[in-house]
């Protein structure tokens, strides 16, 4: 059974950091490129950010900012994100790109992230 959990979210004020972890199973975590999404409220299901198994790219909303990494030996999918804004606001998610389709909100619970003063 394939399982992602996302953690890590918080409120944070704008500037600040947070770091967001995704625990995988059920599948060969190192064969498959994976992506960090965020959904915001009324809006669409957005890729922040993909990460081959050494390649990454970025929205260009997030670019210098945000860091996605991996472990493999882990099975684990990293988020880190700095200088956080306002609009960075979104329950974040993570997913096999392969598979992110549909509304992010159908794959699994998520992560809430809020930048707020």
């Amino acid at each position: 059974q394939v399982q992602l959990v996302e953690s890590g979210g918080g409120l944070v004020q704008p500037g600040g950091s947070l770091r967001l972890s995704c625990a995988t199973s059920g599948f060969t975590f190192s064969t498959y490129t994976m992506g960090w999404y965020r959904q915001a409220p009324g809006k669409e299901c957005e890729l922040v950010a993909r990460i081959t198994g050494i390649a990454a790219s970025y929205a260009d909303s997030v670019k210098g900012r945000f860091t996605i990494s991996r472990d493999n030996a882990k099975n684990t999918l990293y988020l880190q994100m700095n200088s956080l804004k306002p609009e960075d606001t979104a329950v974040y998610y993570c997913q096999r790109t392969l598979f992110a389709l549909g509304p992010c909100d159908s794959w699994g619970q998520g992560t809430q992230v809020t930048v707020s003063s």
